[in-house]
């Protein structure tokens, strides 16, 4: 095991406080391993030991964080997801074997999905546009985490008016999904979309509001003007 992974361990255990780690169970669905450290803090030890690595190549920092991924605790999960992101610009289309591997292995949690996804994975797609048909096939997946992911990873670029009919793609596929994590998810891309196509994903709701789980249409519409949310929301 890497020095650094080790340090990093030794400092989120010091960084533990068992009122954090009750408050964050809460949050959680199902079994999952926690230090039990606050969100700034994880962040401020991200930045630290990014810093202190030597050897930035992109294969190495990949190595370091399958071996955070490995461990199951989610404050190291966020920490791999901040190094993958740190090396953006090297990124090319075969890293999404990388991407794929880790979503399909290793997400439990909403937390680690987001992060990993609103950042790394949705500059991968928006680099390398080819791979939304990936998410697509993520969006039939049986795992919640999976399908989370396809909806999620287009956060930030739905907000840039980016993928706009793929984003329809993937909400058709989630549509009727009973799941509560991919409905919320797959609500929060089309919110995000309405930022930049209001009256597009207005009218994309209007068309499923009968059929849509309500938790996904209430996300879809937070942007929205009141006027428009009052025309949806109407029987």
């Amino acid at each position: 095991m890497s020095d650094i992974i080790e340090s990093i361990r030794k400092e989120l255990i010091q960084s533990a406080n068992g009122k954090a780690k009750l408050s964050a169970e809460r949050y959680f669905i199902g079994g999952i391993k926690l230090y039990g450290v606050i969100t700034p803090e994880v962040n401020r030890i991200s930045k630290s030991y990014f810093k202190n690595i030597e050897d930035k190549s992109k294969s190495n920092i990949f190595s370091l964080c399958e071996e955070l991924w490995k461990s199951g605790f989610v404050e190291e999960s966020i920490v791999a997801c901040h190094w993958a992101y740190n090396i953006y610009k090297e990124y090319i289309p075969v890293d999404f074997k990388v991407f794929d591997k880790w979503v399909k292995n290793y997400l439990n949690n909403w937390a680690s999905c987001d992060t990993l996804c609103n950042h790394a994975v949705g500059t991968f797609v928006e680099m390398f546009p080819e791979y939304l048909t990936s998410l697509k096939e993520w969006a039939k997946s049986e795992n919640r985490w999976v399908k989370r992911a396809s909806s999620v990873s287009l956060i930030i670029p739905a907000r840039r008016g980016k993928f706009l009919k793929d984003i329809f793609d993937i909400a058709d596929i989630l549509h009727s999904d009973k799941d509560d994590m991919v409905q919320k998810g797959y609500g929060w891309m089309l919110k995000a979309a309405s930022q930049a196509h209001q009256n597009e994903v207005f009218n994309y709701v209007m068309k499923r509001k009968s059929t849509m789980p309500r938790t996904s249409l209430r996300y879809s519409i937070e942007k929205m003007s009141p006027e428009l949310k009052a025309q949806i929301m109407l029987k």
